[in-house]
Formats: C-alpha cells, structure tokens, sequence
C-alpha cells in the first residue's frame, strides 16, 4: 500500500503542510497548517466509486486506467516536531 506523508513546516512567514516538494497555502499558524493537514490525510483515505482515469504523461501521451475507488493510500501527518507524527 503507498504511504502519503503530510508534514507541516515553517513556509512563507507563517506555516505550510508539505507532501514531497508541493506546499499548501500559508497558514499563520502552526496550529492551522496541522489542523488542515489532518483534514487532508482523512480526505486523501476516502475511497470513492469505480471510475476511468485518463491522464497524459510527459511525453503527450494520454492513458487510460480504471481505478477501483477502493485502492486510497494510508496518510499521516507529521507536525514538524521530534517523534510527533500522528495518523
């Protein structure tokens, strides 16, 4: 199962929550940035319906997939703190 790691950081004079090298908007709080990236890691664990998924890779080329709905990773949210990571 893939695993999506949300970790809040200092980003832009105020607090961010980062998946890899892509930021949220800036929240003027720690408090904020980790409130919305638990919301976040909920969301991102929500299954959906069966459904087709076209997308175009970086040569042009479009794909075609079908996802289950079920096949959502796991998601945690890491405050930025020493041992703090939460699911």
């Amino acid at each position: 199962m893939t695993k999506v790691v949300y970790k809040v950081v200092p980003h832009d004079g105020g607090w961010a929550y980062r998946q890899g090298d892509v930021y949220s908007e800036t929240f003027p709080t720690h408090s904020d940035a980790l409130q919305a990236a638990r919301i976040v890691a909920a969301e991102q664990q929500v299954g959906g319906e069966p459904e087709e998924i076209s997308w175009q890779d970086a040569k042009g080329v479009w794909h075609t997939e079908y996802s289950d709905g079920g096949d959502r990773p796991e998601a945690e949210v890491d405050d930025g703190a020493p041992g703090a990571t939460t699911h």
